[in-house]
């Protein structure tokens, strides 16, 4: 896995390289202190990690992910800075984590632990390396960022159970916690892997791979029982082939 830092003060600089060998196998290929160079780097160059911080000269870190986010070739960004009012906006841009200065160094090794994991993983799905193109990658699907009040909780997309439309919002169940997330629930469909959910129903969206039960219901229609919850989330009849084909029976 390689990686790039864009830094512009040397101390923090050293400071995350060092870190960075000795809690990882990332090998950092060059470093950069301006936003701009970084933006030309990438035009020619694929990286699979940035760790970005966030002031830095001529194009800073949340305008650079931005434009880094229309990439076809989207690396993972790991914002690092001093400053905790960007962390709402680095998280919908679907940054993989915000570390903030002075490192800490468990903080630091955790992070990296999981980025590892996240990059082996996408790997082990690709198969060979370029037999899918990242055109948003699949590790920025496994990880969805959901809404606690003014807190943004990044979470695995697996611990989604099913989702219920509600008016202009979509209610995400975890097996502990409920989101309100601000958007269509066909929106919210798109942030998560097409494999894992599927939508049985216009106000309903379900997790495949928690479903318990597969209960008959009026007009050949089903209610689903997911594993560890008490509610029941209804397949239209307008889904119900496509959901017996998935379910194969």
């Amino acid at each position: 896995m390689k990686a790039i830092i864009v830094e512009d003060e040397i101390p923090a600089r050293e400071e995350l390289a060092y870190l960075i060998e000795t809690y990882s196998e990332i090998e950092i290929t060059d470093c950069f202190e301006d936003g701009l160079d970084v933006l030309k780097f990438l035009q020619e160059h694929e990286t699979d990690a940035i760790f970005l911080d966030i002031n830095i000269p001529s194009l800073d870190g949340m305008l650079l992910a931005g434009s880094i986010s229309k990439f076809a070739h989207k690396p993972y960004i790991i914002f690092t800075t001093a400053y905790k009012e960007h962390a709402v906006q680095a998280f919908e841009l679907e940054a993989f984590d915000y570390i903030l200065k002075p490192y800490e160094e468990k903080r630091i090794a955790a992070m990296l632990k999981r980025l590892e994991a996240a990059y082996k993983r996408e790997h082990s799905l690709l198969g060979e390396e370029g037999a899918v193109p990242r055109n948003g990658g699949l590790h920025r699907k496994e990880r969805v960022n959901l809404r606690k009040g003014e807190k943004i909780i990044v979470a695995d997309a697996n611990d989604i159970f099913y989702c219920a439309a509600q008016e202009k919002i979509t209610l995400v169940y975890t097996q502990q916690e409920t989101f309100e997330m601000p958007m269509a629930i066909s929106e919210f469909q798109s942030l998560l892997p097409e494999d894992l959910f599927f939508r049985c129903h216009r106000s309903y969206l379900v997790n495949l791979t928690k479903i318990r039960e597969i209960v008959p219901w009026f007009n050949q229609t089903y209610l689903l029982r997911l594993n560890g919850m008490d509610a029941e989330i209804p397949v239209s009849r307008r889904n119900v082939k496509q959901f017996k084909a998935l379910m194969h029976f």
